[in-house]
C-alpha cells in the first residue's frame, strides 16, 4: 500500500499504524486516543512483533496518517486481507444488512450516513461495507458489496 506521508515524517513504520489501529479497534477502540491507549497498553506484545524502536505512535498521528490514506486503496487491501483468512467453507452463511448512522450527519452537516455491510456468521467477521448514496436505497448497493468481496455461490 502507499504510504501517503512525506519520508522525512516517517517515525512510525506504516505497518505499525495499520497493525495497531486494526487490533485497537477488534479490542473495541473507538478514538484514535483510544488506539493510542491500546499501544501503550499492549506495546511488549507489539514490541515482539513490529518494530517499535520509536515508541507508540500519538493519537495525533495516527489521526494524521488515517486522514491522508486514500480510502479506496485501504480498502481494497483490508478485503484481500479479511478474504485471506475466511476459506470457502466458512461463506456457509453471508448476513447482508443496511444501517442509518444517524449521529454522523451532525459532524459533517451532511445528514445520516446509510451504509450496507456484509457480515461471515461462521467467523463473526465483517467483510466489507459499502456507503448507499442519499437517495438510493440497500437493495442497489447490494450489488456493488457483494461484486467487491467475490463471493461465489
Amino acid at each position: 500500500m502507499k504510504d501517503p506521508r512525506i519520508d522525512r515524517k516517517k517515525l512510525h513504520p506504516l505497518d505499525n499504524l495499520i497493525f495497531i489501529s486494526i487490533a485497537a479497534v477488534l479490542c473495541g477502540a473507538e478514538t484514535w486516543e483510544d488506539i493510542e491507549d491500546f499501544g501503550y497498553a499492549k506495546f511488549d506484545w507489539f514490541s515482539g512483533i513490529l518494530d517499535m524502536k520509536n515508541g507508540v505512535p500519538s493519537h495525533d498521528t495516527f489521526n494524521r496518517f488515517f486522514s491522508a490514506l486514500n480510502p479506496g486503496e485501504f480498502e481494497s487491501h483490508f478485503i484481500t486481507w479479511t478474504q485471506s483468512i475466511i476459506s470457502e467453507h466458512d461463506y456457509e452463511f453471508v448476513s447482508i444488512d443496511g444501517k442509518t448512522i444517524r449521529q454522523a450527519g451532525k459532524m459533517s452537516n451532511h445528514g445520516s450516513i446509510h451504509i450496507v455491510s456484509a457480515w461471515a456468521s461462521h467467523n463473526n467477521l465483517t467483510l466489507g461495507q459499502v456507503r448507499t448514496s442519499e437517495k438510493s436505497n440497500e437493495i442497489t448497493a447490494i450489488p456493488e458489496l457483494l461484486k467487491s468481496l467475490m463471493i461465489e455461490n
